[in-house]
């Protein structure tokens, strides 16, 4: 149960630095605590002490494609910002990563089938 609360403490820490940074002069900075490796850390945590090494490093190869939907939806908000609403940006860049996610994953699972 500890380990869940400190999981739940790191995401909320997260936010909290997100929130704070947005209002800072350097507002841009928010954008990069998203990508500080909180979750892979518990991820990875996870992973390597239940699993193999192997299975360690295929997570983090995948990690690696994940960056795709990701950088989709960065390109989508970037696109969309000035011609569209806030809510129009964002519903839409969150779709976009949606189906590049969804793609991602019909890809990886024909190159990487797993067998589990």
């Amino acid at each position: 149960m500890l380990s869940l609360f400190l999981k739940c403490l790191l995401g909320a820490l997260a936010v909290l630095a997100i929130a704070l940074l947005s209002r800072s002069k350097n507002f841009v900075v928010a954008g990069l605590v998203p990508l500080f490796p909180t979750f892979a850390l518990i991820a990875h945590a996870i992973v390597g002490s239940e699993r193999s090494m192997a299975d360690l490093r295929t997570t983090a190869l995948f990690g690696l494609w994940s960056l795709l939907p990701y950088t989709v939806y960065l390109l989508t908000v970037y696109a969309l910002s000035l011609r569209c609403t806030l809510t129009t940006t964002l519903l839409s860049a969150t779709a976009s990563w949606a189906l590049a996610a969804t793609l991602l994953m019909l890809t990886w699972s024909r190159v990487y089938p797993t067998g589990h």
